[in-house]
């Protein structure tokens, strides 16, 4: 079986809010401690650069990006509000200025924003069965049927793994809106996955 139907199994049943551990380091950066900061920036990095690319954004201007983003934090870390999320601040800096970019072009795709279950099963398991395919791409339909907002926080939540409260800050909704989608989210997943999970379960 694959890890995401696992990870998208486990997931069907499970919560995703999940409590932030973050507190402590955002006080730290707050009164400038350039020891945490270095370590919000290695952990955060890689994600935030896989973020952009796979919205469209050429590797140099993706690190152009990264680096504006978390010098604007180190920059204004006095305002940093420690019972709100550093990351979903840092990855709403980097796509604001990402549209700026992006602005007078046509390059800016929705569509790159992440990519689909079936095409990253395809690239790490090319043997893959006809049954792990079939059920790849219901799952993927299943996304992509979606009302656009839905699929937004549920791609946000799930793939990039941004709990509740994050996706809320990213999306400047609160929490409950997130709450509320993830639940018609999961409701038709488990529509379309009911009879095609049971063979996987």
């Amino acid at each position: 079986m694959d890890f995401p139907i696992i990870q998208l199994l486990l997931f069907l049943g499970a919560s995703l809010e999940g409590e932030s551990n973050d507190t402590q380091l955002y006080l730290k950066i707050k009164k400038g401690d350039q020891k945490a900061f270095k370590t919000f920036f290695e952990t955060h990095h890689e994600e935030l650069f896989r973020f952009l690319t796979r919205k469209g954004v050429a590797k140099q201007a993706a690190e152009d990006l990264i680096q504006k983003a978390f010098i604007y934090i180190w920059e204004n870390r006095s305002g940093i509000e420690e019972h709100k999320s550093l990351r979903a601040y840092l990855f709403r800096i980097a796509y604001t200025r990402m549209l700026n970019l992006f602005r007078d072009t046509e390059k800016f795709d929705q569509n790159k924003s992440i990519p689909d279950l079936q095409s990253v099963d395809s690239a790490n398991q090319p043997d893959q069965d006809i049954h792990q395919r079939e059920l790849n791409r219901t799952i993927e339909q299943a996304i992509s049927s979606m009302p656009e907002k839905r699929q937004q926080v549920f791609r946000l939540c799930f793939i990039q793994e941004f709990t509740y409260k994050e996706a809320a800050e990213f999306m400047e909704v609160s929490a409950k809106t997130i709450e509320n989608h993830m639940s018609l989210a999961l409701k038709d997943l488990r529509k379309s996955l009911s009879e095609a999970a049971e063979e996987y379960l």
